[in-house]
């Protein structure tokens, strides 16, 4: 009997197995991403399970055995999992969604990567995709407006990137503030080489617990550019990006026509300027419209520039086997300039990444990039002689015979003091720099312990030269200083190396709830500089000669004479520095809820007599949303607190320069004269100067993930600034590391993505930031003034270099108004003239005079805050960008509206001719065209001179339509585009643009609007 009922209990589960056995399945599929393409690698897991597969090389999966009510998950890194239910279906495809938001993101820091989720510094990423989305041959372009507390100043000039600030300036030295850059750990001062369709992502290190690995470098911020690579198991990918586009200048300067200088010359009081007219009308002849103009009108802006055509063309092919990834890539930069002359850009560049898995253990990778780059500069002067030239006057005057190489017209003939005609030096001045970059880099990796124990052995090489062929043509249009008597001939060649050797150890280990990341370095460095310059006269030139004979064998002379600072032009210089250090980090994570960050560096050198700086930071974060009394709700799905200090090391600024001199005297005591000497030093024993940062910030996400919000508090203090400190007792000034500077500031993040059905989605983000500059000590002086008549004051309390001069109250309407102002009065009894339609001043010292100890704080050029908006939009094949940038708070100086004061004859601009005071009560902000020239207006820079920077822009818009894939195995992924790059630029400043990098615009090269048509080719 207990047989029987085993073998009916046997039986009976027998059954129950093959019943289950028939309901289970077998699954296969695809998976892919957003663009079809292959997504090898991805995890595909039965729901609830250990059960589960690796797609291969082609994205396919199989699973046998799987319950038909069963559910399967698939995961891949950059990409959201997703849970997908079987249905008894044996065939299921799945395109998987990239997660933008996704915690789980690692992002590139120094020298390692880490998740986003366990930052505890300030760090800000922008992929490739949005860098390509922005017209411009220099990369860095591509982030204005993009990343919360990062200032770039835009460029028009062909070739010339932008200038970029990280949380403002900390330093009083110029150019000493520019960021340190790392492509691929390679060390930088710019990367306007590279080319944007070649990066994979550009991360910005903004506070010290972020920057601080690398030292004495990342005083100014960290830019970490990550170039593309292939991914393993990745069938070879063909990609062709190319746009070609026309660019505009923008916002042009209308300057006054003909007959509003007439009446501008004829209302200033000059009869030598009402002379002016009358030689131009006998010389052109009189206009048919009005009589008493002359026949000319020439828009001098209009004929110098012009539009000019932009072109990009990349192609690559990245893919992967198992044991080996490689990345490959060309490209071809062309930009024409907007000033009509030979000034124009362009750039060829090739690339490779090859990375091997010799073992399991054991891994190399071998990357290079050499860029050819070949740039025409523009002539500086052009755009201030065309602001001046006056309107009466053509470019050509056939009556001058004697001119050559053509018959320049010359202001000098009608009387006017200078030539102002732009064209005889743009058309007989030629400027041109080759650059080629170099970077090799061979790394090698070895897992001392699988998993956990890795040494890493790399070594950088970035090799540049530059050669330098000015060549400056003769002409004549008249005596004085309307001709180039000699042709001249400027060869410099300058070449720079950077070699870097690092070494790391890193360990990285879980147990329990316990990760912990600890990193150990070492990092050598060698830079080194020459520069040989030679300049030659008389080579062949003139009809028919070209190129063929701008070499020095051929020039007549070499000259060895001086120049104006004493500096031969013919000479042979060099430096070398050499960098040794040793760095550390420690990341620790508790349970995804208590984080932990310290990092250490020490560096020496040789450019300082200080050979040794160490730099500290710590960081920490607390994820509160991980705390189990957090509610659970969709409203706030992540919740982090982190907070920062460390300090960062400034080595942009110029090494020790200066001696001890002795020099001997004879001193009379009584009748007997006594020989001795006299020993004077002006050494500067300098050192790097130290930024100590603390940031304390907030990371949010929610919403179902569906906002995210990034706010930072910043206060970055600079010690050890250096400034210009009086000699005692000696004239002059030498460099002393004695300042301080502080940088303050808010930044907020938010970004919006939403998925509202399979064929629309769109996300909206925005960033606006603050910045307080401050300067805090300047070693007892009471102040550091420069910039000459267009003059900058730094006082303690106020911002590094803002403008100073006089407030202006009005302009002063009537007689009576002059009559009764004690200054007027003051002004008129040392022998001005005030009348009017001239300036009125705020006496701030109330002595009853204007005079030099009445000017005040005009205004900064840095902005107190900045901006950005933008806005995607996707439905089905059509997508859909827009972005807004802005900023305010800053002045400008308009020096070459101010410069009417020492030139008193050319012309002005069409806003004041149309403004100006003519009688009582038709203006109370312009002076009248005698009041202008008047030197009681304009004895110093005043606030009619400095204007608002104030500007917000539509920075770019662009739409894309993507065609339907082909059918059968050729099915390349097609996508055209049109892009307007700054269409829109609203501000109030008299000028070309508002982006001026030191806030003095005497002659700002425009900023074009690029209107491009493109297509990207995937296969």
């Amino acid at each position: 009997m207990k047989i029987k009922s085993k073998l009916l209990l046997m039986s009976f589960l027998l059954f129950q197995v093959v019943v289950l056995a028939q309901n289970n399945i077998t699954v296969s599929g695809t998976v892919t991403d957003e663009q079809g393409q292959p997504l090898p690698g991805a995890s595909v897991v039965l729901e609830g399970t250990t059960t589960g597969i690796q797609t291969d090389f082609d994205g396919n999966y199989t699973l046998d055995n799987v319950p038909g009510d069963g559910s399967l998950v698939f995961s891949y890194v950059g990409f959201t999992s997703q849970t997908i239910p079987i249905n008894n279906r044996t065939t299921i495809n799945l395109t998987m969604q990239e997660d933008t938001q996704s915690l789980d993101e690692v992002v590139v820091v120094g020298y390692g990567t880490q998740k986003k989720a366990d930052l505890t510094g300030s760090i800000a990423t922008v992929k490739s995709e949005d860098i390509a989305r922005t017209p411009s041959g220099a990369a860095m372009q591509a982030l204005q407006g993009k990343v919360a507390g990062l200032q770039v100043v835009s460029s028009g000039a062909p070739g010339t990137g932008p200038t970029i600030r990280v949380r403002g300036i900390g330093s009083y030295v110029g150019g000493a503030s520019n960021p340190l850059y790392v492509v691929d750990g390679t060390f930088f001062d710019d990367i306007d080489f590279l080319n944007t369709e070649d990066i994979e992502s550009i991360s910005v290190l903004k506070d010290a617990s972020a920057a601080a690995i690398y030292g004495v470098r990342a005083a100014n911020g960290v830019v970490l550019i990550e170039t593309k690579s292939g991914r393993p198991n990745q069938k070879p990918q063909i990609t062709y990006s190319g746009y070609q586009g026309v660019q505009v200048a923008q916002n042009l300067v209308k300057l006054s026509n003909s007959e509003q200088f007439v009446n501008l010359a004829r209302e200033s009081g000059s009869a030598a300027e009402a002379q002016y007219i009358e030689n131009a009308i006998q010389r052109y002849g009189r206009s048919r419209i009005n009589p008493n103009v002359p026949n000319v009108n020439t828009d001098w802006y209009d004929l110098i520039l012009r539009h000019a055509l932009q072109q990009n063309h990349s192609f690559g092919v990245a893919g992967g086997s198992e044991n080996i990834t490689y990345s490959v890539g060309l490209n071809y930069f062309e930009q024409e300039g907007i000033l009509k002359m030979k000034n124009d850009y362009e750039r060829f560049n090739i690339r490779s990444k090859l990375n091997f898995d010799v073992s399991d253990r054991l891994s190399v990778g071998v990357s290079t990039l050499f860029s050819n780059a070949t740039r025409f500069r523009p002539e500086d002067t052009a755009f201030a002689l065309a602001y001046f030239a006056v309107p009466v006057m053509p470019v050509l005057d056939p009556s001058k015979t004697e001119a050559y190489p053509r018959p320049y017209a010359n202001a000098q003939d009608l009387g006017y003091r200078g030539t102002q005609n732009p064209f005889p030096i743009m058309e007989n001045t030629q400027n041109r720099n080759k650059t080629r970059n170099t970077l090799m880099t061979i790394d090698l990796s070895y897992e001392l312990v699988p998993d956990k124990l890795t040494f890493k052995t790399a070594y950088y090489h970035n090799y540049e030269t530059l050669e330098v062929r000015e060549v400056r043509l003769p002409y004549f249009f008249g005596n004085g200083d309307a001709f180039r008597e000699n042709a001249e001939l400027i060869k410099r060649t300058e070449n720079f190396s950077e070699q870097t050797w690092d070494n790391t150890l890193t360990y990285n280990d879980s147990f329990g709830k316990h990760n912990l990341t600890v990193l150990a370095g070492t990092a050598f460095r060698d830079r080194s500089f020459e520069l040989l310059e030679v300049k030659g006269l008389n080579f062949p030139n003139g009809p028919g000669i070209g190129d063929e004979s701008y070499y020095l064998d051929l020039a007549d002379t070499i000259d060895t004479s001086v120049d104006n600072d004493r500096v031969r032009v013919t000479g042979d210089d060099g430096a070398r520095e050499y960098f040794f250090s040793y760095f550390g980090r420690i990341a620790y994570n508790f349970d995804d809820r208590y984080l932990l960050y310290g990092t250490v560096r020490a560096d020496g050198t040789s450019k300082y007599q200080e050979k040794w700086g160490y730099f500290p930071t710590i960081g920490a974060g607390w994820v509160i949303s991980e705390e189990s009394f957090f509610p659970e709700t969709n409203a706030i799905n992540f919740l982090k607190f982190r907070g920062s200090w460390g300090e960062l090391g400034n080595a942009n600024v110029a090494s020790s320069s200066g001696g001890i001199t002795s020099e001997e005297v004879v001193a009379a005591f009584g009748d007997t004269p006594y020989p001795g000497q006299v020993t004077s030093s002006d050494f500067e024993a300098l050192k790097w100067e130290v930024t100590a940062e603390t940031n304390v910030g907030i990371t949010a996400r929610m919403f179902n993930n569906q906002l995210s919000m990034e706010a930072d508090y910043f206060r970055r203090d600079t010690r050890d600034a250096v400034i210009p400190v009086s000699r005692l007792l000696v004239p002059g000034t030498t460099r002393q590391n004695v300042g301080k500077i502080r940088n303050t500031g808010f930044e907020v993040v938010l970004n919006w993505n939403k998925k509202v059905s399979d064929n629309f989605s769109y996300n909206i983000g925005a960033n606006f930031s603050t910045l307080k500059n401050e300067v805090l000590d300047l070693k007892g002086q009471e102040n550091l003034t420069s910039g000459g008549d267009v003059a900058q004051r730094t006082v303690v309390g106020g911002t590094i270099n803002p403008f100073f001069g006089l407030e202006v109250a009005g302009v002063y309407q009537t007689p009576e108004e002059i009559q009764n102002d004690p200054a007027a009065q003051t002004a008129i009894a040392n022998g001005l003239t005030v009348e009017p339609g001239d300036f009125r001043f705020v006496d701030h010292n109330g002595d009853m005079m204007i005079d030099a100890q009445d000017r005040v704080d005009l205004g900064s050029y840095i902005p107190t805050y900045t901006f950005g908006f933008n806005l995607g939009l996707n439905y089905k094949a059509w997508d859909f960008s827009l972005n807004v940038i802005g900023q305010g708070g800053n002045v400008i100086a308009n020096q070459k509206r101010f410069a009417i004061r020492q030139t008193p004859d050319p012309n002005i601009d069409r806003d004041f001719a149309v403004n100006r005071w003519t009688s009582a009560g038709s203006t109370n902000s312009y002076p009248s065209a005698r009041g202008i020239r008047n030197p009681w207006s304009n004895q110093f820079l005043n606030s009619f001179f400095v204007e608002k920077g104030d500007f917000v822009r539509l920075q770019n818009v662009t739409l894309g339509y993507t065609l339907p894939e082909l059918t059968g195995k050729f099915s390349p992924q097609i996508r055209f585009y049109v892009t307007a790059e700054r269409p829109l630029t609203l501000f109030n400043y008299n000028g070309f643009t508002p982006e001026v990098q030191d806030g003095r615009d005497n002659q700002t090269y425009p900023i074009p609007g690029v209107y491009t048509l493109g297509v990207n080719i995937k296969i």
